[in-house]
């Protein structure tokens, strides 16, 4: 079946639901899908983030946990 007639034959499921509370259940997980959608990356982004967080590290360009929580105690 096509994304289209998978589409449809949704809509007609969900026009048979008369469970408020079922609704707003699948409200939430269809936003919650399209925010995912929208932040997912490709590999190759994921990898160049990666190189860059390694050289990061690798320049000394970190704080580190004991420092982190030092600096934490002064706000």
């Amino acid at each position: 079946m096509n994304i289209q007639a998978e589409k449809k034959a949704l809509i007609k499921r969900l026009e048979q639901i008369n469970d408020r509370s079922l609704i707003e259940a699948l409200k939430h997980m269809v936003d919650f899908g399209l925010r995912e959608m929208e932040t997912r990356i490709s590999v190759e982004q994921y990898n160049r983030e990666l190189d860059e967080a390694e050289a990061e590290m690798d320049r000394g360009e970190y704080i580190s946990h004991e420092d982190l929580k030092a600096q934490m105690k002064k706000w």
